[in-house]
């Protein structure tokens, strides 16, 4: 289902300006930057800053340019991944995108609770009432609550500028502070036990999260493709500036020991009033929580306008209210969440959940700027352009800190994801997916790979592989050809197979020819083929020859051998295949004749190599392409056995040549299952016969001199053996 596209935005910049830098300047600053500085020293926390924002630098990037691509609608990090990615990928890190949103309502609501502490205590004090955090967290939730299901986005955006407010006067107030204890001056100074610099990263993590707050706005902005990139940008270059200043002041303020305490007061120990850090702990907490409370329903939303869930649940998210689609019902199970994690959450173990999924989220965008930078599409056209090497710094460290953060973390949200994944394509909408992009991904590799091939020198001396392509009418007769090609292929080289059909090319033949590929794909559908099919309509099948062997490989060079194929039925085609074996032999092609009978291939058990004195430039070949063939699992438990014939007193000069050959080509064949063969014997023909009627294939050299007679006899002998390839080599092929 589409997104609503008749809704139409209102807010510009600044709120998303606002919504980001209120989460930037959130709880963690208050709480836990002075407990980073005490465990990790001020090297350890600047280091701890300058790694989240090579992860949150190259995101806000990725933003900025997915955004200015193309329409930006409701759902934020989660339309963008989705309309990239696909449905189904979008569909899983978008569920785990909503749900660590709506966690972190939870959250920051735990830590307004803290803040909330010493009036808390003083109530107690003056009045014996008792307040918990627990409690006061309820108690806030439950008015978050009350004022997102009546008042929507507009009161959360208007309660973002007074809380704002109030969050900068409390920074310049601490900055106005002096010393609380004496500083020890040592950069690297930390406590003597100190927590473990991942960990503590983990924990400081949520803070760099802020870029994404801004995102879940997209369906209330006026212009998100301006709105979004600078909004986004400004709130993260801000927060970098304040997080440094913040840590320096505070290593320069108090002792280590006195920093590594949790309490939240050392800030406002050292700020110039007390009273005030508490109020802007409290502010951050709750411009956070407003912040995650508007967006989290929005994602929701656009997971259910995307039918992403079954049934009627889909209808159920996706519905909203009055004249701005307030997410009313979505809103509903964010503040359940809340209210549940609250009841049960410990502020740092929420703090290691939110991070791995914004982690995963993080991870996601940028890999998809990079894949889109590197697919090359001419539809992708951002106004704003990132870098490819910083997307991929940001992807490639995003899952590297997953599993230093918490490996078991880690595989439990890539599990759940995939879980999500396998859910969303059984029961969701699943008209698009990932394949879009990763075809233009591959097309350009494969461009690339290809130019790369052909210009650079690839001649025997790097070991002769086949380049094969063959041309065949009878395709749907027989599919003997095609089978040899992709046996051929499937390890050691690359096939094309050409489906011929005679007759001129106009409307009526290239339609044909198109639904004629569309049978050979199904023809090879689930067969783990490696072979290119295609079709050529051509007027004779001596032009379609010329016409194929002049193509392009598919491996980016030309190719260099060409496989033709007959039945020994219908032995018509025979003719044609001879009569164009010079204009092969003058292209440089080495050219196979495949002669299928009604025995088949058999068990793909044995092959019968037979080599004459006349296969001086053929033999090497015949035994590479028998080897070849054990390449591919249908043949890779057959035998091979070469027989050569030798004339009078050359036995030892033939069998000395052969084992050498073997042994020095390291190739799989067993001295014993070498055989020489007198030409004394007897009529050649019948010795093949004899020794190979019961091969499931043997393989004969032949020359050209032997195709001048007009019975082509050497195809037409040997009628009692089963399948024979024909071998004759262009030049010798060096077995190394």
């Amino acid at each position: 289902m589409a997104q609503n596209n008749t809704i139409t935005g209102t807010m510009g910049t600044l709120p998303v300006f606002m919504t980001a830098i209120s989460t930037i300047l959130g709880a963690i600053l208050f709480l836990r930057f002075g407990y980073a500085l005490g465990h990790v020293g001020l090297v350890g926390a600047l280091a701890i800053i300058v790694i989240g924002h090579l992860v949150t630098i190259p995101t806000a990037m990725a933003v900025a340019e997915i955004a200015t691509n193309s329409k930006v609608e409701g759902g934020g990090a989660y339309f963008m991944i989705s309309r990239s990615f696909g449905l189904n990928i979008g569909a899983s890190i978008g569920i785990a995108l909503f749900l660590s949103q709506a966690i972190s309502v939870a959250f920051y609501v735990i830590a307004f609770a803290i803040a909330f502490e010493p009036l808390a205590d003083l109530i107690y004090t003056h009045y014996g009432f008792y307040i918990s955090n627990k409690m006061s967290g309820l108690i806030c939730m439950a008015l978050l609550t009350v004022i997102m299901l009546t008042k929507g986005a507009d009161i959360g955006v208007k309660a973002l500028y007074v809380v704002v407010g109030l969050l900068f006067l409390s920074l310049v107030m601490f900055f106005m502070g002096g010393e609380y204890s004496q500083p020890s001056g040592d950069i690297f100074a930390h406590v003597s036990n100190p927590d473990d610099f991942f960990y503590v990263f983990t924990i400081i993590f949520p803070a760099f999260t802020g870029i994404a707050a801004g995102l879940g706005l997209s369906g209330d902005l006026k212009n998100p493709k301006k709105a979004i990139p600078e909004g986004t940008m400004w709130a993260t270059v801000f927060g970098i500036i304040v997080y440094v200043a913040v840590t320096i002041k505070l290593f320069t303020s108090a002792s280590t020991a006195d920093l590594a305490n949790v309490d939240v007061l050392i800030m406002g120990k050292i700020a110039i009033w007390e009273p005030i850090i508490p109020i802007g702990l409290g502010c951050a907490a709750i411009s956070s929580a407003l912040g995650s409370i508007m967006i989290a329903p929005r994602t929701l939303q656009a997971l259910g306008a995307d039918s992403v869930f079954p049934g009627k649940l889909s209808g159920w998210f996706s519905k909203g209210k009055g004249k701005k689609h307030e997410p009313m019902n979505s809103s509903m199970v964010t503040c359940v969440i809340g209210f549940l994690f609250i009841a049960v959450g410990d502020i740092d173990s929420v703090a290691q959940i939110i991070s791995m999924f914004f982690m995963v989220t993080y991870g996601a965008i940028c890999l998809i700027s990079f894949l889109e930078h590197f697919a090359a599409d001419p539809s992708y056209r951002p106004k704003f352009r990132s870098k490819w090497y910083f997307s991929l710094l940001g992807a490639a460290l995003c899952f590297y800190l997953m599993f230093k953060m918490n490996p078991f973390y880690a595989w439990l949200s890539i599990i759940i994801m995939a879980l999500i994944y396998l859910w969303a394509i059984r029961v969701g909408n699943t008209e698009r997916d990932v394949a879009k992009l990763f075809q233009g991904v591959m097309f350009k590799m494969n461009r690339e790979l290809m130019v790369f091939i052909q210009k650079r020198a690839y001649g025997e001396d790097s070991g002769w592989r086949p380049f094969i392509i063959s041309i065949s009418g009878d395709t749907f007769k027989r599919t003997s050809g095609l089978d040899f090609v992709r046996w051929l292929s499937q390890k050691y080289g690359f096939g094309t197979y050409i489906h011929f059909i005679q007759g001129f090319l106009d409307d009526k033949t290239y339609r044909q020819s198109q639904r004629t590929k569309q049978r050979l794909l199904k023809l090879i559908e689930g067969t783990n083929n490696k072979v290119y099919v295609d079709t050529i309509v051509s007027p004779s099948y001596t032009s379609a020859i010329a016409q194929s062997i002049q193509i392009s490989g598919v491996s980016g060079k030309g190719n260099n051998l060409i496989l033709f194929e007959f039945s020994d039925e219908d032995r018509s085609n025979v003719e044609d295949i001879i009569k164009n074996y010079n204009l092969l032999i003058a292209t440089g092609f080495d050219v196979c004749i495949l002669r299928t009978t009604y025995k088949g291939f058999g068990l793909h058990k044995s092959i019968h190599v037979w080599i004459s004195p006349k296969d001086f430039e053929n033999a090497n070949l015949m035994i590479l392409l028998a080897y070849i063939l054990t390449g591919h699992h249908e043949w890779k438990n057959a035998e091979i056995k070469i027989f050569s014939v030798y004339e009078e007193g050359q036995f030892e000069v033939r069998k000395e040549r052969l084992v050498t050959l073997i042994n020095e080509g390291r190739l799989p064949i067993s001295q014993k299952n070498i055989e020489l063969v007198s030409r004394a014997e007897g009529e050649l023909n019948v010795t093949i016969e004899q020794r190979s009627t019961d091969a499931d294939l043997t393989i004969i050299g032949y020359t050209a001199n032997e195709l001048t007679h007009p019975d082509t006899s050497v195809f037409n002998d040997l009628p009692n053996l089963g399948n024979t390839l024909f071998v004759s080599a262009f030049k010798e092929k060096m077995i190394e």
